[in-house]
C-alpha cells in the first residue's frame, strides 16, 4: 500500500472511519504530520478538529525509553515500573518534566493561536497520525486523552508495523489502520511525498476546521478598590468555581484598560481563574512619571488592594505584573504576611524590587521576549537574586509588548499553567506537589 501524500492518506482513512460519524466524535491530529491526515478525517466525519500535544518523558540516560508522558491541562501519566527499574530519582523526573512542559506549552500556544482546546469529557475521540513507527508516541497520546476524560478512544493511522499496533491496542479501545505491510522500516517509505509539515500549515488547517464555539468572555463587575484612602476603579471577574484570583499590576494607570492585560485576563477567565484589573495610580498621579517608578508606594497600594480583595472572596490571590508593576508585585509578595501564592511578570522590571527580591516566597515566573534584549538581561539578573522557586521563560521572536502573532497567547498559556500548577490545595499543599 502506497500513499501519494498525507492528503491522499487522510481521504482514504476518512472513508474507513466514516462509521464513527453517528458518535459525533472529536478528531485529534498528532502534530505535525498527523494534522493534514486528521483534517480530511474530520471533514469526512463532520467532526471538530484539534491537536493532541503530547510530550514523552524520556529516561535521562536513555531518552528513547519513556517513563511517562504529559499533556495539556496538567495531565501526567507515569510508568511506575520503568521509574523503579530505571532507579529514577524524584529530581531526575522533575528535571525532565520541567523541560518537556515548557516545550508542550510553547507548541500548544503556537498551534492553537488562541483557539480553545476541545472538551473531551465523555466523548468518542479519534486520534490520528500519518503513520505509527514504534507506537510510543501514539500510546502516550491515547493515555493522555484518556486522562483528559475521553469515554472511547480510537487510534487511527494509514500504516504501521504489527508490533506497534499491538502496543497501541493495549491502551486504545480500538485501532484502525489501513495497512500493516511486511518489511516495515519507516513511515516515510509508504508515501511518495513525505515532505515535512510546517507549523504554519498546522495552524492554517486548524483555522479552516469547525470547532465548538469559544466560551463567552466572562462579564466582569465594576468595583471600587479601597487602597491608601482611595477608591480606585477596577473590574473583578470570578468564573463559577474559581479556585484563585489573579490581581493585575501595572506601573501606569493603564492596568484596567490595557488591551494586553485584558486579553491575558480573558484567557485566564476561560481557564477558570478569577481576575482583578484595577488602576494602581489615579490619572493625576500618573501624570507625574516619578510615581510610576515609586516601587515602595506601588507595592503598598497593591498590598492594600489585595487585603480589600480578601474581604470579597476567600480564594487565594496571585499577581500578574507588567512593567514597573512587576517590581511592585514582587515587593508586595515579599512581605512576611503576604497571602499571594504565585507571581508572573510579563516584560517586567523585577530588578527594581532590589533587595526585596530575596524575601519573595511565592513561586515566580518571569516572561520576556527574546528581542527585548535590555529587559531580558535585567530579568536574568533579578532571577539570580530570587530565593524562591522561579523560572525565566523566553518567548522567541517577541519584542517588549508581545505584539507579534501568537506571542501574547503564549504569555497567557505560560501564565495559566504557572497559576494552575502552583495553586494551593485544601490543607495547604500546592498543586503539582
Amino acid at each position: 500500500m502506497l500513499f501519494t501524500d498525507r492528503d491522499d492518506a487522510g481521504r482514504r482513512l476518512g472513508a474507513e472511519l466514516a462509521r464513527y460519524a453517528p458518535d459525533r466524535p472529536v478528531v485529534l491530529g498528532l502534530p505535525r504530520g498527523g494534522v493534514p491526515v486528521a483534517f480530511h478525517v474530520a471533514h469526512a466525519l463532520g467532526a471538530p478538529l484539534d491537536v493532541i500535544v503530547v510530550r514523552k518523558l524520556g529516561v535521562p540516560y536513555q531518552p528513547e525509553l519513556a517513563f511517562g508522558a504529559i499533556g495539556e491541562g496538567g495531565v501526567r501519566v507515569i510508568s511506575e515500573d520503568i521509574v523503579r527499574r530505571g532507579r529514577l530519582r524524584p529530581q531526575d523526573i522533575a528535571a525532565v518534566e520541567e523541560a518537556e512542559q515548557a516545550e508542550l506549552t510553547r507548541r500548544a500556544a503556537r498551534y492553537r493561536a488562541g483557539r480553545p482546546q476541545e472538551d473531551l469529557h465523555g466523548r468518542t475521540v479519534i486520534v490520528v497520525d500519518d503513520g505509527i513507527a514504534t507506537g510510543a508516541t501514539a500510546a502516550a497520546a491515547c493515555q493522555v486523552v484518556r486522562a483528559q476524560g475521553a469515554a472511547r478512544i480510537v487510534m487511527a493511522a494509514p500504516v504501521a508495523p504489527p508490533d506497534a499496533l499491538a502496543r497501541v491496542g493495549a491502551v486504545a479501545d480500538e485501532v484502525v489502520c489501513l495497512g500493516s505491510p511486511p518489511g516495515f522500516s519507516s513511515v516515510g517509505q509508504w508515501y511518495r511525498d513525505f515532505s515535512q509539515t510546517p507549523d504554519e500549515e498546522v495552524v492554517a488547517l486548524l483555522a479552516q476546521s469547525p470547532r465548538r464555539p469559544a466560551p463567552a468572555e466572562q462579564a466582569g463587575v465594576e468595583v471600587a478598590v479601597e487602597a491608601a484612602g482611595l477608591r480606585l476603579p477596577g473590574d473583578l471577574t470570578l468564573p463559577p468555581g474559581a479556585g484563585a484570583v489573579v490581581v493585575f499590576a501595572h506601573g501606569s494607570g493603564s492596568s484596567r484598560r490595557s488591551p494586553r492585560n485584558r486579553r491575558v485576563a480573558a484567557d485566564l477567565n476561560r481557564a477558570g481563574l478569577g481576575t482583578l484589573l484595577f488602576d494602581l495610580l489615579t490619572p493625576a498621579e500618573e501624570a507625574d512619571r516619578t510615581n510610576v517608578f515609586d516601587i515602595a508606594a506601588l507595592a503598598a497600594r497593591l498590598a492594600a488592594a489585595t487585603a480589600w480583595l480578601g474581604t470579597r472572596t476567600p480564594v487565594p490571590p496571585a499577581y500578574f505584573g507588567a512593567s514597573t508593576g512587576a517590581a511592585a508585585a514582587l515587593a508586595a509578595a515579599a512581605a512576611p504576611d503576604s497571602p499571594v501564592y504565585a507571581v508572573v511578570s510579563r516584560g517586567g522590571r523585577p530588578d527594581l524590587a532590589g533587595s526585596l527580591l530575596a524575601g519573595v516566597r511565592a513561586p515566580t515566573l518571569l516572561i520576556v521576549g527574546s528581542q527585548d534584549h535590555q529587559v531580558l538581561a535585567l530579568n536574568r539578573e533579578a532571577r539570580a537574586r530570587l530565593r524562591c522557586e522561579s523560572r525565566l521563560e523566553i518567548v522567541e521572536g517577541a519584542t517588549h509588548l508581545f505584539e507579534e502573532p501568537g506571542a501574547l497567547h503564549e504569555v497567557s498559556a505560560l501564565a495559566e499553567h504557572w497559576f494552575t500548577t502552583h495553586r494551593p490545595r485544601p490543607g495547604g499543599s500546592v498543586a503539582g506537589e
